[in-house]
């Protein structure tokens, strides 16, 4: 296999900490080999001039319901995850999860094989799927159809968990109302990244779904109970 070399040199570079002025970088294979001074970097393999743009890693995007002019709710298609990742790409974002909300069980099965058969066909930016709802608060919607919205049941638990065997990444936004700890606890120890949103459940029974395996927040105080001085709900447990 030839090695694939590229050094990038003319323009600022983000190295993590700092934005570095008069340093080149080098990949070799896609892996970073070298940043140094520009003058220390010899030529070697590809040279690509920055013309003073900014060189920086890119965004990782966990919630992404379309771009370019699609939605994945309209279509849970490859080709519609071709149009995001696309469309984000050109902003910055190398990597991202496609976001279907509460949707009915045919679509969301849908979603799941649409994402596998992008990620089976190395479709660039698309690294797994998020799920948010349909196991929401209806007091918290937003703009999820309500008529959709329901508490988790053992078939949904087996879509999910199906999901998981097939994806390196999901991720499923619920509220704490219609989800049980246990079913939270076998969605986590599966690799589901569990996500509580859209809910006002108490501080209390926010806990408990984080000691059962939930991890992070969905859009933190948006479509939630806000942050109480004797109710603190989800903010307060973040």
């Amino acid at each position: 296999m030839t090695d694939q070399v590229l050094t990038f040199r003319g323009g600022p570079i983000f190295d993590g900490a700092d934005l570095r002025d008069d340093c080149a970088l080098r990949l070799e294979n896609g892996v970073v080999a070298a940043l140094d001074r520009d003058d220390k970097l010899a030529t070697k393999g590809e040279e690509i001039d920055l013309a003073g743009d900014i060189l920086a890693p890119a965004f990782v995007d966990l919630q992404v319901n379309g771009g370019g002019g699609v939605m994945f709710n309209d279509a849970q298609t490859v080709e519609t995850l071709q149009v995001m990742a696309k469309a984000h790409a050109t902003t910055g974002t190398a990597a991202l999860l496609p976001t279907l909300i509460t949707d009915t069980p045919d679509r969301t099965r849908a979603a799941i094989d649409a994402v596998a058969r992008a990620i089976d066909e190395k479709l660039p930016g698309i690294i797994g799927i998020h799920l948010e709802g349909p196991h929401l608060s209806v007091a918290r919607k937003g703009a999820h159809d309500p008529s959709l919205i329901r508490p988790m049941t053992d078939a949904d638990i087996a879509v999910l968990l199906d999901a998981a065997n097939r994806l390196a990444n999901v991720m499923l936004t619920v509220a704490p109302e219609n989800v049980r700890d246990d079913q939270i606890s076998a969605l986590a120890a599966a690799g589901v990244i569990v996500s509580l949103g859209h809910t006002d459940a108490s501080f209390d029974r926010c806990m408990s779904a984080f000691d059962a395996g939930a991890s992070c927040a969905t859009h933190l105080f948006n479509a939630m109970s806000q942050l109480g001085n004797r109710e603190p709900g989800l903010v307060g447990a973040v």
